[in-house]
């Protein structure tokens, strides 16, 4: 079974890693596995530094390289297909939500707008935006306050999940 894939998209420090965190904590009350992948535009950021076993093993040529403690697993890939659903069906599959974060020019994925009032709206220049999110007390078609998680959790679980689950 695929994950449902929805992204949250807005210009820069619009608050779409707050109300997308916020919704990833009511999925979770609901019992979802989900998973986040977030867009970024910075390089770099990656623990294979000088010296180190990991950077070792991607100078040799690794193609991918996973450090794992006793709590967490990091696994490092060069980036070839920035495509959100081909990320989610390739390290996420077991996952019932994949929410990304940015991704504003992926095809076929759900989108919501965060919106906060100054500059143009996303919804306009993309495909795919299915609601909003703002402070501005938008009154259109599946809009939402920046506040309410819930509500939006509610319409994500009503639309496009088919198997709606109760909290354990």
């Amino acid at each position: 079974m695929r994950p449902l894939i929805v992204t949250f998209i807005g210009w820069h420090s619009c608050g779409k890693t707050t109300l997308a965190a916020h919704v990833v904590r009511q999925f979770k009350k609901r019992g979802y596995r989900v998973a986040v992948v977030k867009s970024t535009k910075d390089r770099g950021l990656f623990p294979d530094q000088a010296g180190t076993d990991t950077a070792i093993h991607r100078q040799a040529g690794a193609d991918a390289v996973a450090l794992v403690t006793p709590d967490r697993m990091l696994i490092t890939v060069e980036n070839q297909a920035k495509d959100l659903a081909a990320i989610a069906r390739c390290f996420f599959a077991d996952m019932d939500i994949v929410i990304g974060e940015g991704f504003k020019e992926a095809e076929g994925v759900p989108k919501i707008e965060v919106f906060r009032g100054s500059g143009p709206r996303l919804r306009d220049q993309v495909s795919g935006v299915i609601a909003v999110a703002s402070d501005c007390g938008l009154i259109e078609e599946n809009s939402f306050g920046l506040h309410e998680s819930s509500r939006l959790a509610n319409f994500i679980e009503e639309h496009f999940l088919n198997f709606p689950r109760k909290p354990s």
